[in-house]
């Protein structure tokens, strides 16, 4: 599996409507083991709700400190969750932290690096690559590029 399966044009997030296709096979390797965590953007009001389901979701161990730092730190470990690749979606994307622009823009920034980090066969089991894909999906095709645009300026501004 290719790296560009799961960017297109260097995006470390996929950002779709419900209306576009995506080919899924092309995102999930041949064989073996793969974890899909889906949560929904519409039910993450907050950074607590935002916490509690990617701990749910992804199963994060008791020691979960339930903060920004401890979120970024489970999603580039995954030890306790061993899978030959992982892909997160995440349904109602535009509905993410309504009322923080700034949490919003870390937790975007936090996929983002989660992504490049499993994309580095650095410090990585057996130095290989392990594919972790986010996709983020919209309602409209509008909201895509607004979204797109979101993004682009979080991971901007956080490096």
């Amino acid at each position: 599996m290719t790296d560009t399966a799961w960017r297109r044009s260097g995006d470390p997030l996929v950002v779709c409507s419900r209306g576009s296709l995506v080919e899924l096979t092309a995102m999930l390797p041949a064989s073996g083991r793969f974890v899909v965590a889906r949560l929904d953007g519409m039910r993450m009001a907050d950074t607590n709700q935002v916490f509690y389901d990617f701990s749910d979701a992804l199963l994060f161990p008791s020691y979960f400190g339930w903060n920004w730092h401890a979120v970024s730190d489970c999603l580039r470990d995954l030890h306790w969750l061993a899978a030959d690749g992982y892909l997160v979606i995440i349904d109602n994307a535009p509905h993410l932290l309504p009322g923080s622009l700034q949490d919003r823009h870390t937790l975007f920034r936090i996929l983002a690096r989660a992504v490049d980090h499993w994309a580095s066969p650095l410090g990585q089991p057996e130095g290989k690559v392990v594919p972790f894909g986010v996709l983020l999906l919209c309602d409209r095709e509008e909201e895509t590029m607004h979204l797109r645009q979101d993004i682009a300026r979080a991971v901007r501004n956080g490096r």
